[in-house]
């Protein structure tokens, strides 16, 4: 009888666990809707890898932002996007490119000495 009662609550978890992972993926998939871009972003001390994004007028994103060391933030104030990027979660934020020109975006949460530098530049065309 134990090993029976064993099997079905094993069996249970092992659902469970599917259940939760197969959710998680569809919240990361349908996040991006059809014909968006997803661009990943990576945050470090002190820099963003692209510190470069370069978008047409009009063009709708995703960004994936991931950092690697402590939480930071991203900060693109002109299209009014912003997040805390945790390490070892996936932050995700859409943006559209309405206007033309060179847009700055920055870490908006203190991340040590040379936080002051850690920014980049998202180029509309």
């Amino acid at each position: 009888m134990r090993t029976y009662m064993t099997n079905v609550f094993r069996r249970r978890l092992l659902t469970g666990a599917a259940g939760v992972a197969g959710l998680g993926m569809l919240g990361t998939l349908g996040f991006a809707q059809s014909g968006e871009r997803v661009i990943k972003v990576v945050a470090k001390k002190f820099d963003y890898t692209p510190a470069t994004i370069e978008l047409a007028k009009g063009e709708t994103v995703v960004l994936e932002l991931i950092s690697m060391d402590v939480t930071m933030g991203f900060n693109a104030p002109d299209f009014h996007v912003r997040t805390d990027i945790v390490p070892g979660k996936t932050a995700s934020v859409r943006l559209t490119a309405d206007k033309t020109g060179k847009f700055e975006f920055y870490c908006d949460v203190f991340c040590g000495d040379g936080h002051e530098d850690m920014g980049g530049v998202i180029v509309v065309t």
